[in-house]
């Protein structure tokens, strides 16, 4: 707990050279979950200390992805190079304490320390000579680092809460460098710093950290606080088991919301990599955040799989309000620089989406099955539907179409009126409704024939109708 607000405090943190990959994305979930569920406080810092590779636009991605995702921060981002002055007061106060010092080891030196143990047959582990040297016999006016005065002897412990206890033997951790000769703090040390000022509480993130929190542990004794309670989470792999990478799916946020994911189903289904809650595969957000905690993580990887994200995209867009599923269509259709639909198409749309959500798992789905809505006349068949348009189905749609006119366009009424033509034609209705179906929209799949022709309405209907039987 915070020792001044008495909360849970986590954080997200990352580097602004790219997007907001799934890894981090699956960090800043949890960090997320975690802080809502105790009703704590998640805070968001950009690690943008390295200025070569860090962009404004990389920036923007990121907070644009958090954002989609639903992961609202509280506060302002906070970002880490605008905070290297204090990173270097501090280096500097832990030297006036005793637990850092001065180094004027150069980089030739240095080296030549590790080839003669290697020599050796010693671990090249730098060993400062500075270490306990007086500084005043140090040459004037040379670049220097200040380094960590680490434990030699003895043991370094993290009691991780997803790990368990991880112990280092202290002679294999080095004086790592705090600063370095050009004033610039390195990362380890400004991380330290800047969750000991953000008052965070609670670390969780991938456990290829795991060996640096043994290494900030130590910063974090030196410069005398608290250490923070550590939980590092398995990475994620792909299908067959190798490190995630582009070709597992390894893309940016903004990758999946253009595939047409629901933020929704991406929060489920990130959640579900590395955590669990019994058996549960589907759950909405609030249910997750009821239910999250740091025992039921996993310490074993977690598998990307298409299928699953799919399967409960489809789950998840079937549970969605009607209205929700239209603003993220609208939202998709800005993203896609397409016009969006009038006024008139959207109510339509609206109308359409209980039948359309039904088969779709992806807002892309969604919008092809919604073309018949969204598309203009003449609706020309695709190859599999154009198949079902022959001479003898539209002679059936002409007759129909007789019939239809006098219809009061109700669901029912047309029903009825469709059943009772079969029944006069003799003709099983499901030879009747395929065409039907291709004429009004193209396809062979769509929700029911009577549900799309009340969507069209009579005049649009009747007119596409007339289209599919011209000769």
């Amino acid at each position: 707990m915070n020792a001044q607000t008495g909360q849970v405090v986590t954080r997200f943190a990352p580097s602004p050279t790219g997007f907001l990959h799934i890894g981090g994305a699956r960090t800043a979930l949890f960090n997320w979950l975690y802080a809502r569920h105790c009703g704590g406080t998640f805070l968001l810092r950009i690690e943008d200390t390295d200025r070569a590779r860090s962009t404004p636009e990389a920036t923007a991605a990121i907070l644009e992805g958090l954002r989609w995702l639903g992961l609202d921060w509280d506060g302002e981002a906070v970002s880490q190079f605008a905070r290297g002055a204090r990173h270097r007061a501090v280096a500097e106060d832990m030297v006036a304490r005793g637990t850092a010092y001065r180094c004027w080891s150069t980089r030739e030196e240095i080296e030549a320390f590790r080839e003669a143990a290697k020599a050796e047959g010693r671990p090249p582990l730098f060993r400062s000579p500075w270490r306990d040297a007086d500084p005043a016999t140090a040459p004037e006016g040379a670049p220097f680092v200040i380094r960590l005065r680490a434990p030699l002897e003895g043991e370094t412990t993290v009691q991780d809460e997803v790990q368990g206890a991880v112990t280092w033997k202290n002679e294999t951790l080095d004086d790592l460098i705090l600063l370095r000769s050009d004033g610039v703090p390195t990362y380890m040390h400004a991380v330290v710093v800047d969750d000991h000022d953000m008052g965070v509480t609670h670390v969780i993130r991938g456990d290829d950290h795991l060996t640096n929190s043994a290494r900030q542990s130590l910063i974090y004794r030196a410069a005398g606080w608290d250490v923070p309670v550590f939980a590092h989470i398995p990475l994620i792999h792909g299908p067959d088991g190798a490190k995630l990478s582009k070709r597992h799916g390894a893309l940016g946020v903004d990758a999946y919301r253009d595939m047409g994911y629901l933020p929704e189903a991406m929060r489920n289904y990130l959640a579900r990599l590395g955590w669990s809650h019994g058996d549960d595969e589907f759950f909405t957000t609030e249910q997750a955040v009821e239910w999250f905690d740091l025992p039921q993580i996993g310490k074993s990887a977690s598998r990307f799989d298409f299928k699953k994200l799919e399967n409960l995209s489809g789950q998840h867009i079937r549970a969605a309000e009607d209205r929700h599923l239209l603003d993220h269509m609208l939202a998709l259709f800005e993203v896609q620089g397409r016009e969006l639909p009038d006024s008139t198409r959207q109510a339509q749309l609206l109308e359409a989406m209980p039948g359309l959500k039904e088969r779709a798992k992806t807002l892309l789905e969604l919008i092809d099955m919604a073309d018949y809505i969204l598309g203009s006349r003449p609706f020309v068949p695709d190859e599999k539907a154009a198949k079902h348009i022959t001479p003898e189905s539209r002679g059936i749609l002409s007759r129909l179409t007789q019939r239809l006119q006098n219809a009061s366009w109700s669901r029912d009424d047309l029903e009825t009126e469709c059943n009772a033509f079969s029944e006069a034609e003799d003709i099983k209705l499901g030879k009747i409704a395929q065409p039907l179906r291709v004429a009004l929209t193209g396809r062979t799949v769509s929700p029911s024939v009577f549900d799309v022709m009340v969507t069209l309405g009579r005049e649009e209907s009747l007119a596409r109708l007339a289209d599919a039987t011209a000769e």
